[in-house]
């Protein structure tokens, strides 16, 4: 649920965590779409504060062991290492925790404001799209070697095929909106990939894939750039968890390489455009080549066919169930969602055999 600013002491809220110099304004800032983002301005310094959306995130003192176990992994090689990657700093509360919970029970937990840099919406060209491959795929090298069993699933199951696809027919079978008739060629499409696309629970299952710490959320908007458009910081760690290189990789080919919106509700604009995928793979595999077993890499190409199908079917469970989980903006929201998604995926299977030789060759190279 959005929250009016005006619902809270937001400069109260603010003063309870360790700042330099004085709370002089606190405003709305970005547009996420889970936590209520503000910027906080002091006299000497500038912060991120956040409420955390408990709607979504139920274990708040899991995610924040997470956080910051990461956080504080990541410090320390930034601090050891050249290169323009940063890390956003969890500042503490006044007594010591890492989060505030104010009298109505909600968390809050405050950032250092990085200066100088912005964050970009889409991918506008092929080197946008290569530095934040370099971005999410410094994430996953960096920290190849944490204790990823140290970690709790902040949203269980988030990339579980066979959990997808179990609720998806379960939204068929109960067709709760009374909305199946009007989905029909959508249900089809999606039901007729659902065996394809269990390959990777199967690996998964089968321990053939590496557990690995993963985003979950590699969306070019949770890459900070500076002023000279180089990545400088993933962001939005709240997904962070176990789980596969090709979940990452997947996501992010398919929200940096799509041409239309999600939510486009002309087919046409939405397509993979080959060059945006061919530069964020160049940029993800010159940092994680090194470090990627076989399996993943036969499998990167296919994993961004498998997480659009995934998205496709949550929207249209959601569709089905009669919009209880995403937000939308009207009734058939979820299922111009879907066909988004549907027209992505036969784009990215028209091109297929293009994208694994883009691999192959990018890997070639010195």
């Amino acid at each position: 649920m959005e929250i009016d600013e005006r619902d809270f002491d937001l400069q109260d809220i603010a003063g309870n965590f360790r700042l330099t110099g004085r709370v002089r304004s606190v405003f709305p800032f970005g547009n996420g779409h889970i936590n209520d983002t503000f910027k906080v301005l002091t006299g000497e310094k500038n912060y991120l504060l956040q409420r955390v959306n408990q709607q979504v995130f139920m274990d708040v003192r899991g995610l924040t062991s997470n956080l910051i176990r990461v956080i504080n992994y990541l410090s320390d090689i930034v601090e050891n290492q050249e290169g323009d990657m940063q890390v956003m700093n969890s500042v503490r509360t006044i007594n010591g925790t890492y989060f505030y919970i104010d009298d109505d029970a909600n968390f809050w937990r405050m950032f250092d404001f990085i200066e100088g840099s912005r964050s970009i919406e889409s991918a506008e060209n092929p080197e946008l799209a290569e530095e934040g491959g370099k971005a999410f795929g410094w994430f996953i090298k960096s920290l190849d070697k944490f204790p990823v069993r140290d970690l709790i699933d902040t949203i269980p199951d988030f990339h579980n095929g066979e959990t997808r696809l179990a609720n998806f027919n379960k939204a068929i079978e109960k067709n709760r909106a009374n909305k199946m008739d009007e989905a029909v060629a959508e249900i089809e499409f999606l039901q007729a990939r659902a065996d394809e696309m269990m390959k990777i629970r199967k690996l998964v299952n089968e321990n053939k894939l590496p557990v690995r710490v993963t985003h979950n959320d590699t969306k070019i908007n949770n890459v900070l750039f500076n002023e000279q458009n180089r990545a400088i910081c993933v962001i939005d760690l709240d997904t962070v968890m176990p789980g596969t290189t090709l979940y990452d990789f997947g996501d992010a080919i398919r929200t940096f390489a799509n041409t239309g919106r999600e939510d486009d509700q002309e087919p046409r604009n939405v397509r993979m455009d080959i060059e945006l995928f061919k530069g964020f793979t160049k940029g993800f595999l010159s940092e994680t080549k090194a470090i990627l077993k076989e399996e993943e890499i036969k499998n990167l190409a296919f994993s961004a066919r498998y997480i659009t199908w995934e998205q496709a079917v949550r929207f249209l469970t959601d569709f089905l169930n009669g919009n209880l989980y995403y937000k939308t903006a009207y009734p058939e929201h979820n299922l111009v969602r879907t066909k988004a998604q549907i027209g992505l995926l036969k784009s990215m299977e028209e091109q297929f055999f293009s994208m694994e030789s883009i691999i192959q060759e990018i890997l070639a190279e010195d």
